[in-house]
């Protein structure tokens, strides 16, 4: 009926559409507002832009002087500084025997970071749906208080605890049991190192540092829940259990990759921790309690040394180091934010996930 008069000129139009103010609608205050909100608007944008363009200026002789090396060599050695001669690769002259080859940096920060999300993901799903299903609501809050908070210690306290206390726990208590497992798991068979330096022992605490990254995205999602989908479960007799199963898991298992992707890339430049904890060898692991170096590490590590080398490749190569582990960080992180942007909406079908 309202369709029909509104046809026939008996009700009036819908609101006209209003536009944006033009310049000259604006008053000086609004103008001044504009212009601020503008340039802070493009200050991460341009400083993103800047990194990356000095990050590729300083790696082209590095990725000149290497070539495939870079990826295919697992020795990283700066040269000898106090040779006479150089060593010139594809036009490009670098101190005496220097090769930077980053395949221990990316087999060390690939096999951390898995190792950690793989960890990470079922630890911080399953302690979400315990504190939005099963724990009182009374202490939902201190609970997930204490999540947030562990989100807030900085990386060198995970490192330095890790170096001290988990490492040789693990070492001492946990280790020789996980290496009975080699006959089914060979990753896991000894030796392993004596204070508890390694890849496993890093892995673990990037586990801890990643874990309020994922659980706080996925129980913003699981929040979002529709109410009615999950009282209908229960309603249709449903287990709690089988409620989670059916309606919510599926609602957010988009929302879940997308948190752990975040996660990950957390776990990829995480720097000072590792150093610390993973031993700094310039080789791959030998198996999981194996010392190693990561792409973040390894620059850490290797700065000092390179500042001294007087031609400047080495820090070039440093740079190639870190423009390689910027590229991939910032492709995981842009994986995760295109994920989160489509799980953003409302009213999304319980059932087919998002």
């Amino acid at each position: 009926m309202i369709l029909v008069r509104r046809r026939t000129g008996g009700l009036p139009a819908g609101p006209a559409r209003v536009g944006r103010a033009s310049s000259a609608d604006l008053s000086r205050g609004d103008r001044i507002l504009r212009w601020v909100s503008g340039i802070a608007a493009t200050v991460p944008f341009a400083g993103l832009a800047v990194i990356v363009v000095i990050m590729v200026i300083w790696a082209i002789p590095a990725v000149i002087y290497s070539g495939t090396t870079f990826f295919t060599s697992t020795k990283f050695f700066i040269g000898n500084l106090y040779a006479p001669t150089l060593t010139v690769s594809n036009g490009i002259s670098a101190p005496h025997g220097a090769i930077y080859g980053a395949l221990t940096f990316i087999i060390g920060t690939l096999s951390s970071s898995l190792i950690a999300l793989a960890l990470a993901v079922p630890i911080s799903v399953g302690g979400v749906l315990m504190l939005s299903e099963w724990i009182p609501r009374r202490l939902e809050g201190p609970l997930s208080t204490f999540l947030e908070l562990l989100a807030g210690i900085p990386s060198v306290v995970f490192g330095f605890w890790g170096l001290t206390v988990l490492g040789p726990l693990l070492a001492q208590h946990v280790f020789p049991t996980l290496a009975r497992l080699g006959v089914v798991l060979p990753f896991l068979k000894g030796p392993w190192a004596f204070n508890g330096q390694g890849l496993l022992t890093a892995s673990l605490v990037l586990t801890l540092m990643i874990i309020p990254i994922i659980a706080s995205t996925t129980r913003e999602l699981v929040k979002r829940v529709p109410v009615l989908a999950r009282e209908g479960a229960l309603a249709l007799g449903m287990t709690r259990y089988e409620m989670v199963r059916v309606v919510i898991i599926p609602y957010v298992r988009t929302g879940i990759i997308a948190s752990a992707l975040l996660g990950w890339g957390r776990a990829l430049g995480e720097t000072i921790a590792v150093l610390l904890i993973i031993g700094m060898a310039n080789n791959p692991p030998a198996n999981a309690y194996g010392t190693t170096s990561t792409l973040a590490s390894g620059i850490a590590n290797q700065l000092d040394a390179a500042l001294s080398d007087f031609t400047g490749m080495a820090v070039r190569a440093i740079a190639e180091l870190g423009l390689f582990l910027l590229v991939i960080s910032l492709l995981t992180n842009l994986a995760g934010r295109l994920v989160i942007s489509r799980v953003s909406g409302d009213a999304l079908p319980v059932g087919r996930g998002i």
